[in-house]
Formats: structure tokens, C-alpha cells, sequence
């Protein structure tokens, strides 16, 4: 339940369109609902703004079809993450509005798809092996209401291709910077720019490359600073928390990519 949906309520008790007994019947379920193999907290959406989001891994594909059932009927928006096509089928069996995304790996519900969405986020990405965290990343945005503007494989390996785009980068309210191999993106990224940097190693490479490891370790011992760091191939983890900043700033006048000004980002 959202803040909206709950005021709405309230103010029908107020205007004795409903009685007390109905509105405790719909408030029954509000902070959480127990299925038996998971308990869902239905007040997430109140205290900060995005419903659960539903990590698939694990799951058998009815499970994971249980709980957005649930989670849909109180909530527009549901996303998972980590989902295989065999949990989007499952999804998509009881929801047919249900879409997939291969690449990122997640399954959502978007019933308000022409709801405004800020601009302000750019994903940018080190090489097309990184896209289906970079598309976590970015999708991730999308479902929480945010216009990312995807900059893709514009590794540290030809340098001139991220700088192509510096114009650009230094517009942007928040950055997410998806890397593998030497995770050195993140460091160049934020020397060029004067807003928050999230940085997300990718498992891509070879061998000394221990699953992600070295650029894990990379980016948190970066020189630059602005940067956070995020766990190894955690695009929605980093998604969320780019959500968080560009939400609380400035909104632009203009929804068109690009018309925000410098003086319209966070300081």
C-alpha cells in the first residue's frame, strides 16, 4: 500500500463512505503477509518508496509466481531480479502483463509505463560484456522512475571513447559505473566529474581476475574520490541506490535527455 492509497482510505472512514470494520479488513494485510515459504512486507512501499523487490535465485518458478501475485495486487510497480525464463513463464502464467528481460535477467509489472521520469542518471559501462549487469542497473532505474541514459563499452582500453562523452558526464546528478577485468572505469569516470560515482566490478575476465575480486578490490582502493562501491555483478543494487540520490534532486524543467543544466545538479 502506497501513502496515497492509504490517505485515500483514511479519508473515506472520514466521510463514512466505508465503515471502521471495512477499513480494518483492507489494513489486515498492510505490514506484512505470511504465504509459508515467505512472509511479504507489504510496508515497504510506504516507508521508502518502492515496494519488495523479489530476488529469483533460489526459488522454484511457482514460488516466485506466488509472490508477485500478492505483491501485484497492492503495488503498479513489482520487479525480480536474477530471473530465469523459466520464472518469467511462471510470472507471466498468472500475470500476462508480466515483461522479461533476458539480458539483466529481470521479470517486472509496470502498470503506469507512461508515468513521468526524471532524468539525471547516466549508466555507463566499460564493454559489451558488462551489459547484463549494466542493464540491471539501468532497468532497475527505469522501474523506480528514473530516465537513465546508457553509455556502453567505453573501456579504459580506448580511452577516447569515454571522453567523447565528458559533456555528458559531467550533466549527470548520479553515475553508475559497470567495469570488469582491472575495474579501472570507475576512477577515470570520477575524475572527470563533480556528482556521486557508483561503482559496480563485474566477474568478466580471466583468470587473476578471481570472479570479480581484482576489480572489486580495485575500486575501493581508487585514488578518485566520489565513489561507492558496490557488491560483484549487484547492477540492482547499484540501480537502487543511484534511484535514491537522483530522487531527493532538483527536478529539471524539461523531461528531454540532456536539457539539464549544471546548476541543476547535486552539489
Amino acid at each position: 500500500m502506497h501513502e496515497q492509497e492509504l490517505r485515500q482510505l483514511l479519508q473515506h472512514v472520514a466521510d463514512r463512505t466505508i465503515n471502521v470494520d471495512e477499513a480494518v479488513e483492507a489494513l489486515r494485510t498492510l505490514p506484512f503477509e505470511t504465504l509459508g515459504f515467505a512472509t511479504l512486507d507489504h510496508h515497504r512501499a510506504l516507508r521508502v518508496g518502492f515496494p519488495e523487490v523479489v530476488y529469483c535465485a533460489g526459488k522454484t518458478p511457482a514460488q516466485v509466481a506466488e509472490i508477485f501475485a500478492r505483491l501485484a495486487a497492492r503495488n503498479p510497480r513489482v520487479l525480480g531480479t536474477r530471473a530465469t525464463t523459466e520464472h518469467a513463464d511462471a510470472v507471466r502464467a498468472v500475470l500476462p502483463d508480466a515483461q522479461y528481460d533476458e539480458t539483466a535477467r529481470l521479470v517486472w509489472i509496470d502498470r503506469q509505463p507512461d508515468a513521468p521520469r526524471r532524468p539525471g542518471v547516466l549508466v555507463v559501462a566499460a564493454g559489451t560484456s558488462d551489459l547484463p549487469v549494466a542493464e540491471e542497473a539501468a532497468r532497475t532505474l527505469e522501474l523506480m522512475g528514473h530516465a537513465p541514459h546508457r553509455i556502453y563499452d567505453v573501456g579504459v582500453a580506448g580511452l577516447h571513447r569515454l571522453l567523447a562523452h565528458v559533456p555528458t558526464l559531467r550533466r549527470a546528478n548520479v553515475i553508475v559505473v559497470v567495469a570488469g577485468m582491472e575495474g579501472a572505469l570507475p576512477s577515470v569516470v570520477a575524475g572527470l566529474v563533480d556528482c556521486p560515482v557508483i561503482a559496480v566490478p563485474t566477474s568478466v575476465g580471466y583468470g587473476a581476475n578471481f570472479g570479480g575480486l581484482s576489480a572489486l578490490l580495485t575500486m575501493l582502493n581508487s585514488c578518485a574520490s566520489g565513489i561507492a562501491v558496490v557488491n560483484i555483478d549487484n547492477g540492482f543494487g547499484a540501480g537502487y541506490m543511484a534511484a535514491l540520490i537522483n530522487r531527493r534532486c532538483p527536478t529539471p524543467d524539461t523531461h528531454e535527455e540532456h536539457s539539464y543544466d549544471k546548476h541543476d545538479t547535486c552539489a
